[in-house]
């Protein structure tokens, strides 16, 4: 593949490729601008119990869709298109263990192996970093970086996709066990974001490393 990486978040762990094509979708077709595109799926043994694979199902179900719709939108704030010119990346997500986070890690993940893959092209394409982490509150307590035992009884629990800058890209929040106020959001929120950073921080180290190895 062009770029990848292999994240983990806690007993978390995906493996994120990205490959770059020269063609774009039918609908970017003369408009001289490229795209990001993600596709997410978990190995049926990522999880206690084998589940079946989807692909034997004929396509995606409606989870692992809007998963891989997520993790392509946010991956496409971090890139100039234009500049991109007319090629398509294509980000495969595959959960190898599942403990809660999911999502998160294949968007951190993701962008290390996006910019892997475009590290070459001059001038970047790449605008800015973007990651992502959830937050919430579990008997009473704020948590970041939820995993399954977490998540499964949270009162309420929030993913958040932003960038380097600090921009959102999307929140996504439920309340599960009772509705949250708006400041118990604004405490999410800065948590998140602290957690963000943290782990734009990591991204960097890595894609140093890389780029370290590459010149010896």
């Amino acid at each position: 593949a062009e770029g990848s990486c292999q994240i983990r978040f806690g007993d978390t762990e995906v493996l994120c490729l990205a490959t770059v094509e020269e063609s774009v979708p039918r609908h970017l077709l003369g408009k001289e601008q490229g795209w990001v595109t993600a596709e997410y799926a978990m190995l049926p043994r990522s999880t206690p119990e084998r589940s079946r694979r989807e692909s034997l199902e004929g396509r995606p179900g409606g989870r692992t869709f809007e998963i891989q719709r997520l993790v392509g939108r946010s991956l496409r704030a971090a890139v100039d298109l234009k500049a991109l010119g007319s090629r398509s990346v294509i980000i495969d997500c595959d959960v190898i263990q599942a403990d809660g986070g999911t999502r998160t890690a294949a968007i951190t993940g993701g962008y290390i192996a996006l910019a892997h893959a475009l590290r070459h092209f001059t001038p970047t394409p790449l605008r800015k970093h973007v990651a992502a982490v959830s937050a919430g509150f579990v008997k009473g307590e704020l948590v970041l970086d939820l995993e399954y035992s977490e998540d499964s009884v949270a009162d309420a629990d929030v993913n958040v996709v932003a960038t380097s800058d600090g921009e959102l890209i999307e929140v996504q929040g439920t309340a599960e066990g009772r509705p949250f106020s708006r400041a118990d959001f604004d405490r999410v929120l800065e948590l998140s974001l602290k957690g963000i950073a943290q782990l734009i921080d990591a991204q960097r180290q890595a894609l140093k490393q890389t780029k370290t190895a590459a010149r010896a």
